[in-house]
C-alpha cells in the first residue's frame, strides 16, 4: 500500500512543510493510521513530534490561514486545531510512568518509540512519517500491521503494565474487540482478569464513554460477554451480572435472563441506531432477580419486574454518570412499559387499553413496539410467529385509535386553570380529581377527546362532588 497516497488531504502537506522548517521528526500516529488499513473513515488526527509539538501546531495554524485557531493545553503538552472536517491534536513524543493510585502519568520528553510503547495496542501504535525525505514511511516496531491482518489485539508492553498503569485501557480493549470484531491475545485477556479491580480508579464518565461507544457497535453483546468473562461486569454493572444463571425447582427452570437480554439487545440493534433504546433493551429485565418467585401452579414468576426495573434506572444512571435528563426518563419509560404491548398481544385488544398505552408512551410508542418485538426470543418458532402477528394487530389498532382519538401526547381539553375559574377554586385536591376524571373518561372512551364533551362531563362530575359553577357560559368561553 502506498501510504503517501492515503495522506491526500492538503493539511498533511502543510504539517510536513512546517515540521521540516522546525527541523523536527513528525508523524501521524494512532487511530487515523489504523483506520487507513481497516478502510474506515476517521476525522481525528494525532500528530506526534520529537519535541516542539505545540510550536508546530502554531505554525500549522498560521499556514492554514483564514483565522485558524489553535488551543494550547500547556499542562498536557498538547495543542488542538479544529477544522471543518478534521480535528488535529499535536503532542511531543513522551515517555510515561504511573503511580499506583492514579491513571495520570508523570511525563517526560521521549523518542518516537517511547511514545509508541505507551500506546494501548499495537494496532494503535502505527506511525507514518510526515517529513519530506521519509514521507509516507510506516513505523511499526511492535508488529501492529501483522496483528491487524490476524485481527488481534495485543499490547506493546507487558499487558499487566499496560492495564495497571491506565485501567481504562481494559475497557478500550473490550470496546475495540466489539467494534472491530478482533480477538484479544490470551495474555491480554488474562491480564484484564488479574487487573479488573483497578477499574475503580477510573471515573464513571470515562467508563460511560467506552460503554456507549461499545453500545453503538453492530453487535453489542460481544462486548458485554467479554465484560462478563473478565469479571468487569460484576464491578461496573452488577445489575446485569445478576441476571445470569438458571435456577431449577421440581425439574422446572426459567430462561437465563442474561443471555435473553443480550439476544434482545442484538435483535434491536439490527433495527435501530438509537443508543438509549439499546440501553433500554439491555436493562428491560433488570427487575427480574428481585421479583423472581416460585408458584406451585404457575412455576417461576417475575411479577411486576418491569416496575421494579423502572425504579432501578435512575440509580444506575446516577452511578454510571449517564445523563440524568430526558434520556434517563426515556430508558425508564421503555423499561416500565415493555410488558404492556406483550400483554395486549395475548388478549383481546380493547380500545381503552390501546388509548392508555398511547397516552403513556406518547411519541415513543414506535420505539416501545420495536423493543417488545425484539423481546420475543422463544426457540418455539410457532410461538414467535403468533406473537409477531398479534403485534401487527396491536400496531394496526394503535394507528386506528390515534387517527380517531388523537391520544398520543394528549393534554386534557379542559385545563386546571379553567376548572378553577369555573368553580372559583384555588389550587386544591378537587381540581386534580376533576382533571383526572376527564382524562380517564377520554381514555375509557366514555367521552371523545373534544372540549365540549369534556366540559359537559366536568360539570356533571363536579355536581356529584358538590361543586357549583360561578358562571358556566363565561367560563366555557375562556
Amino acid at each position: 500500500m502506498n501510504l503517501s497516497e492515503k495522506l491526500d488531504n492538503r493539511v498533511f502537506g502543510i504539517i510536513s512543510e512546517a515540521a521540516d522548517e522546525l527541523q523536527v521528526e513528525c508523524y501521524v500516529i494512532g487511530g487515523f493510521v489504523r483506520d487507513i488499513f481497516l478502510k474506515r473513515p476517521s476525522k481525528d488526527i494525532d500528530i506526534v513530534t520529537v519535541g516542539r509539538g505545540i510550536e508546530l501546531a502554531k505554525i500549522v495554524a498560521k499556514k492554514l490561514g483564514k483565522n485558524t485557531g489553535v488551543a494550547v493545553f500547556k499542562n498536557f503538552g498538547t495543542a488542538q486545531i479544529h477544522l471543518r472536517k478534521l480535528d488535529l491534536e499535536f503532542v511531543g513524543a513522551r515517555r510515561e510512568s504511573y503511580q499506583r493510585d492514579s491513571r495520570k502519568p508523570m511525563v517526560e520528553d521521549g523518542s518516537l518509540e517511547d511514545d509508541q510503547k505507551r500506546r494501548d495496542f499495537t494496532i494503535n501504535a502505527l506511525a507514518i512519517c510526515l517529513n519530506k525525505d521519509r514521507y509516507g514511511e510506516l513505523e511499526d516496531p511492535f508488529g501492529g500491521l501483522e496483528d491487524m491482518r490476524n485481527m488481534l489485539l495485543r499490547t506493546p508492553l507487558n499487558p499487566d503494565i499496560t492495564f495497571s498503569d491506565d485501567p481504562l485501557r481494559m475497557m478500550r480493549a473490550i470496546r475495540f474487540a466489539c467494534q472491530l470484531d478482533f480477538d484479544m491475545v490470551p495474555e491480554a485477556f488474562e491480564a484484564i482478569e488479574r487487573n479488573k479491580e483497578r477499574i475503580s480508579i477510573i471515573s464513571g464518565e470515562r467508563i460511560a464513554d467506552e460503554l456507549n461507544n461499545m453500545m453503538k457497535s453492530r453487535k453489542p453483546s460481544v462486548g458485554f460477554r467479554l465484560l462478563d468473562a473478565s469479571g468487569l461486569l460484576d464491578i461496573i454493572l452488577p445489575e446485569i451480572a445478576a441476571l445470569k444463571g438458571v435456577e431449577m425447582k421440581e425439574k422446572v427452570g426459567h430462561k437465563d435472563n442474561f443471555e435473553h437480554s443480550l439476544e434482545v439487545l442484538d435483535k434491536l440493534s439490527g433495527q435501530s441506531d438509537n443508543v438509549w433504546l439499546r440501553w433500554a433493551a439491555l436493562f428491560h429485565d433488570i427487575g427480574k432477580p428481585a421479583s423472581k418467585r416460585w408458584d406451585d401452579k404457575a412455576g417461576w414468576t417475575f411479577h411486576n419486574h418491569n416496575f421494579i426495573g423502572e425504579k432501578m434506572i435512575p440509580g444506575i444512571f446516577r452511578r454510571m454518570r449517564f445523563p440524568m435528563n430526558d434520556r434517563m426518563k426515556y430508558v425508564q419509560k421503555m423499561v416500565g412499559l415493555h410488558m404492556r404491548p406483550i400483554a395486549l398481544s395475548e388478549e383481546i385488544v380493547t380500545d381503552s387499553a390501546v388509548r392508555r398505552l398511547l397516552f403513556d408512551a406518547g411519541d415513543d410508542i414506535d420505539d416501545l413496539m420495536m423493543l417488545c418485538e425484539a423481546d420475543i426470543t422463544s426457540k418455539n418458532k410457532e410461538k414467535v410467529r403468533r406473537f409477531l402477528e398479534n403485534f401487527q394487530l396491536v400496531r394496526q389498532k394503535l394507528h386506528e385509535i390515534e387517527q380517531k382519538d388523537r391520544i398520543r401526547n394528549m393534554q386534557p381539553p379542559v385545563s386546571g386553570e379553567l376548572i378553577m375559574k369555573t368553580f372559583g377554586l384555588n389550587p386544591c385536591k378537587e381540581v386534580g380529581l376533576l382533571k383526572s376524571a376527564i382524562k380517564e373518561a377520554i381514555l375509557d372512551g366514555v367521552i371523545p377527546n373534544e372540549f365540549e364533551a369534556a366540559f359537559a362531563f366536568m360539570l356533571e362530575r363536579a355536581k356529584k362532588m358538590g361543586l357549583k359553577p360561578i358562571d358556566v357560559g363565561d367560563a366555557a368561553n375562556r
